[in-house]
């Protein structure tokens, strides 16, 4: 029965973490290409998104209670806030790293400019993107291990169990999992950010 609580807490963990990625790409994206394509609106959504990140995890989901109340929504949307930030920066850093001189080749060649942001800003960008995508991924499965703290379930149920009954066990196991998975998640990105830089 144990065993099989840990795998339902492996799975809500996943379920809490991947929501809130796919979330926060959804956000995330057009503000980058917002903050790197606006030149006046870049200093304000880079401001938005460093504020973000100095934001402790465990305030992030407390200061969401009043409004969202607990359970799987409040954690999936708080987690997605943390994980905005590092996509919009990285997204802005890789687009406006795209060299002028690769941009003017694309329009001597007659492209459009959305022929040229899809063909030659998104893949020269996507290899420095994809570091703000690794930082979120491993900083939300980290933090899905708060969400135990209002009612959300996930991998932290084990760790805080574990310290309440003072099983060494219990709570070195939850932590081993939490930590392998988000080696596994940086891993795994890390293998298909080179394969794209390989590619393109």
């Amino acid at each position: 029965m144990a065993s099989m609580d840990l795998v339902a807490h492996v799975g809500e963990h996943l379920q809490l973490a991947f929501s809130a990625l796919g979330l926060a790409l959804a956000a995330g994206l057009p503000l980058g290409i917002l903050a790197a394509q606006a030149s006046r609106l870049r200093g304000a959504v880079l401001s938005l998104a460093g504020i973000g990140r100095t934001l402790p995890s465990l305030a992030v989901l407390m200061l969401l209670l009043p409004w969202l109340g607990v359970g799987t929504t409040p954690a999936i949307v708080a987690l997605a806030l943390l994980a905005i930030p590092p996509i919009v920066i990285s997204v802005d850093l890789g687009i406006r790293g795209v060299s002028a001189a690769a941009l003017d080749a694309a329009a001597g060649m007659g492209m459009t400019s959305v022929q040229r942001f899809g063909r030659v800003v998104v893949p020269l960008a996507l290899p420095v993107s994809f570091v703000g995508l690794r930082t979120a991924t491993t900083e939300t499965i980290a933090s899905a291990t708060l969400a135990t703290f209002i009612g959300a379930g996930g991998l932290g149920d084990e760790i805080v169990r574990g310290l309440q009954t003072d099983d060494a066990a219990l709570l070195f196991i939850g932590a081993a999992l939490v930590a392998a998975l988000a080696l596994g998640a940086d891993l795994l990105l890390g293998l298909l950010g080179r394969r794209w830089a390989e590619r393109w």
